[in-house]
């Protein structure tokens, strides 16, 4: 992020625009939207502009700027339509204090004006950083399509009834409240009453939301999928955007974790594979708890939470504790894997099944069925087996599998920083002692990757 989003407190305050043409008349209809006082400078000033200043919405200064034109302006826009102008005018309002925008001109400004949704008070600003204007109107239409008209009425409204609500506690109750009034009872009264029909609206429901029970708290097991928060599914989502409380594991990515509210308490309950780790139980009361002090608690699990997620575990917690639960899946670290492999996880005439295998286990490395394992065509995914690899590895070898069976590795699945390895079973653990992996990973036994699947085919062909 090269520019910090921001909204800078400009009423009362000067903003100082030097051009008078095109440019300058496109900016100032923005500008005139705020509560600043505006100033234009220019020798040369169109008619609009002049017709601005009549009806007191600017003022005029009909001369190319001077030092101490910019004195005590917060901002300053340079809207010359000339390159040597803008600069010269620039290093005026620079040396003055004011931060600049030279229009058109990214490189050179020390800020940008996005792309404005205005619903005021509601605003909502679209930045690309000058790398794709196109795409920052296209979302403002479909912003502009989206909200109501009548969105700033009720954002008004509900600022001057802020106070009135502080009398429901923080948090889930008071949350409940304007979301009952943005979303159903404030578009509702204006559909029936106009805006005359808002505050009596606002206070019915008040006094409704005072006299309600409580609500019960509730956990949503949600699985986070392997790290890209475009696979993550839309319940998922929306759990997220409710959530009072986030218990997310050590492999959920900061990409996801962007994506839950701004108030919700975040908690690591991260483990790491044969280091230091939270306990389950201490997981499993943990969860309890925030639910039984009535809040919402999201149990966010990389990939799915039913598969290796100590599932079982937290449900018998919630259920012994009374607390309402659902499970949303999520897409597996094997499937997401699979498919940037360009695989499928089975195949005709190779394998009709799949195994889906831990390396290690609570009590150190997993035991499985590698005399079965270890047959032509079989294909295993492996999760945490890096570790695990030797133990893995002699264990296949030791029953009978081929050491030419193809064995990929994919690190940080689906992540921008992922990495593919193909390898081979005899050469398995040496790969990845000198790939010296950080991230997480998973382990395909039987599979290559496709275009690593036809060279081998090839080879046999030609053998």
């Amino acid at each position: 992020m090269k520019h910090f989003p921001i909204f800078l407190a400009v009423e009362g305050r000067r903003i100082v625009l030097s051009g008078g043409g095109d440019a300058a008349m496109a900016k100032l209809r923005l500008l005139m939207k705020t509560e600043a006082h505006l100033t234009v400078i220019a020798a040369d000033i169109a008619d609009d502009i002049h017709k601005w200043a009549s009806q007191g919405k600017l003022r005029i200064i009909e001369r190319a700027m001077e030092p101490g034109d910019a004195l005590c302006a917060a901002l300053f826009y340079a809207a010359n339509e000339d390159d040597a102008e803008d600069a010269r005018v620039s290093a005026i309002a620079n040396a003055e204090g004011a931060l600049f925008n030279i229009v058109d001109n990214l490189a050179d400004s020390q800020f940008i004006t996005p792309a404005i949704v205005d619903r005021d008070p509601v605003t909502v600003a679209i930045g690309t950083e000058g790398a794709a204007p196109v795409l920052a109107r296209a979302i403002k239409a479909d912003l502009e399509e989206r909200l109501p008209t009548s969105l700033g009425i009720l954002a008004r409204i509900g600022k001057s009834f802020r106070h009135a609500v502080e009398v429901l506690p923080m948090g889930r109750k008071r949350r409940d409240f304007w979301s009952s009034f943005y979303f159903n009872a404030g578009p509702k009264a204006i559909a029936e009453a106009g805006e005359t029909g808002v505050i009596p609206a606002l206070e019915m429901l008040l006094d409704n939301h005072i006299m309600a029970d409580t609500k019960e708290g509730h956990v949503d097991l949600v699985g986070a999928g392997p790290g890209d928060p475009e696979l993550l599914t839309l319940k998922a989502r929306n759990a997220l955007d409710k959530a009072d409380i986030v218990i997310h594991d050590r492999l959920v990515t900061g990409e996801i974790l962007e994506l839950a509210r701004r108030e919700a308490i975040i908690i690591d309950a991260g483990k790491t594979g044969f280091g230091p780790s939270m306990k389950q139980e201490d997981i499993d009361a943990l969860i309890v708890q925030h639910a039984l002090d009535g809040h919402h608690v999201v149990r966010l699990k990389a990939g799915d939470p039913t598969v290796f997620g100590r599932l079982d575990e937290e449900i018998e917690a919630l259920e012994a504790a009374d607390v309402s639960y659902r499970i949303i899946p999520g897409i597996t670290a094997a499937s997401a894997a699979v498919a940037n492999i360009g695989q499928s996880l089975t195949k005709r005439g190779r394998n009709s099944a799949v195994r889906l295998i831990t390396g290690h286990d609570t009590k150190g490395y997993a035991d499985h069925d590698w005399a079965a394992l270890a047959q032509p065509g079989e294909v295993a995914a492996i999760y945490m087996g890096k570790k695990s690899a030797r133990f893995i590895q002699g264990r296949l070898l030791m029953h009978g599998a081929d050491p030419a069976t193809p064995v990929t590795i994919i690190e940080n699945v689906s992540r921008a920083d992922q990495q593919i390895i193909a390898t081979t079973l005899a050469e398995l653990e040496p790969t990845l002692t000198q790939a010296d992996l950080q991230g997480p990973a998973i382990t395909f036994y039987g599979l290559a990757p496709r275009d690593a699947a036809s060279q081998i085919e090839n080879i046999r062909e030609f053998a």
